[in-house]
């Protein structure tokens, strides 16, 4: 039942923010996009890392405070990542084992082509359970 490629449910429109981006740059994406991970790119989208709101949560920060700080400040470097060919249980089984909620999908190169959270392979599951209903 998950043995289908992450291609098939990853995200491919993806909001992207880059090191030199300030904090309230993102903390205004993450309200009001309602989303919670935002990969980081360089000029030429290759993933650089990862920024979550609970990466902005743990700063224990007033929000006046964000524009002093940077993405490449408090980025996750060592970003676990997949490529659009993985099965979308890989995905889950990274999920489950790390508690993550969402991971970025990559090229060979490392370039950005997608992203996969918890939520898509919820949707997905419930769709192969429940084709006709809408959610």
């Amino acid at each position: 039942m998950m043995n289908e490629p992450i291609s098939t449910i990853m995200k491919k429109k993806l909001v992207t923010v880059k090191p030199e981006d300030t904090l309230d740059a993102v903390r205004s994406i993450f309200l009001s996009r309602n989303i919670h991970h935002l990969p980081v790119v360089d000029d030429d989208y290759h993933l650089v890392g990862i920024v979550t709101s609970h990466d902005t949560y743990r700063l224990n920060l007033k929000f006046e405070d964000y524009h002093m700080l940077t993405v490449g400040e408090i980025m996750v470097r060592k970003v676990a990542k997949l490529s659009p060919e993985e099965k979308i249980g890989v995905a889950a089984e990274l999920f489950l084992l790390n508690k993550f909620h969402a991971t970025p999908i990559v090229d060979a190169s490392n370039k950005l082509v997608g992203l996969v959270t918890d939520f898509d392979i919820l949707r997905y599951n419930f769709k192969k359970a429940y084709p006709t209903q809408e959610i």
